[in-house]
């Protein structure tokens, strides 16, 4: 279940970084592999296709955009979504890892779309490639990775047709599986795991959880609309939901390994181990919760 309260937006508002600050997403500082990351994204679109499709929808363009970007494409969400929104338009997918521009480029050639995305691979924060002058900007989880945002609003502003729009996705948080009281053989282990990571993501990712709707106008736009979801997709009947569990958890051991106590790590094992009793692809209450802040800018003619 999806809970929107979109609102209009009347009045003005505003790690060390990665090595790549274009990588898009909240995610813990990860053990894995960059595989492991693009996984991650895959089933976060998959089990979150509808929001994205809901933001798309509501996005204020006034005409069909021909030319769109994608900044911190990751594995292509936003760019499939944005393309099934409007047919005829074509996008380049910005993304520093060359992981998810390869993902993003084999899934564009089997959906046969690939003659209208272009995929670049690029550090935003440091110098831009040429991206044309599109009429719409797209950023999902990718602006609070970044180590000056401020200076790649300027920059989107500088980058749009006029008139054109930029469109800012942000996320609350890593997303959460279990209920506060769970697991029975240790509850509350997951929100440790996010307490224990808590000073680690002010440090390497203190832009997470900002109000970018000051900071878009600070750089130049009018900020047209926002609004906050809050999303709830069950695990019940949702095979999707359980392996995006398994992997998101996964990760979020590995962050946490070394702060919390063997008790913890023990509960954290058996919860990801799918042919244990304790798995949690054999839990009726699994749910992804997350909530994300949409911000819709223009530029001005």
């Amino acid at each position: 279940m999806t809970h929107t309260s979109p609102h209009p937006h009347p009045h003005p508002h505003p790690h060390p970084r990665p090595a790549h600050a274009a990588h898009r997403h909240a995610s813990p500082p990860a053990d894995g592999t960059g595989g492991d990351q693009a996984e991650l994204l895959d089933l976060e679109a998959e089990v979150f296709a509808e929001h994205i499709a809901s933001v798309t929808a509501w996005l204020p363009a006034e005409t069909a955009p021909r030319h769109i970007v994608d900044l911190g494409c990751g594995t292509g969400a936003g760019t499939f979504a944005l393309l099934d929104r409007w047919p005829e338009a074509r996008i380049t997918a910005v993304d520093s890892s060359a992981e998810h521009v390869r993902r993003l480029r084999e899934k564009a050639c089997a959906r046969g779309v690939e003659d209208r995305v272009d995929t670049v691979r690029a550090d935003l924060d440091a110098a831009w490639p040429d991206l044309g002058t599109p009429e719409l900007v797209w950023a999902s989880a990718s602006l609070h990775h970044l180590a000056e945002p401020d200076r790649t609003l300027r920059r989107v502003h500088e980058l749009l047709a006029p008139g054109g729009l930029f469109a800012v996705v942000e996320l609350a948080g890593f997303p959460r599986f279990l209920p506060e009281t769970a697991p029975e053989i240790r509850p509350g282990v997951e929100e440790r795991c996010h307490a224990a990571l808590a000073h680690r993501h002010a440090e390497h990712v203190p832009h997470r959880g900002a109000d970018w709707g000051p900071r878009l106008t600070g750089a130049g736009f009018t900020v047209e609309g926002e609004r906050t979801d809050t999303l709830r997709i069950e695990g019940a009947d949702n095979e999707a939901v359980g392996r995006y569990a398994v992997n998101a958890l996964r990760r979020l051991r590995g962050s946490a390994a070394d702060a919390l106590p063997a008790a913890d790590l023990d509960a954290l094992d058996q919860l990801l181990d799918a042919a244990g009793p304790h798995s949690v692809l054999r839990r009726a209450d699994l749910a992804a919760r997350t909530e994300r802040t949409v911000w819709a800018a223009r530029r001005g003619r």
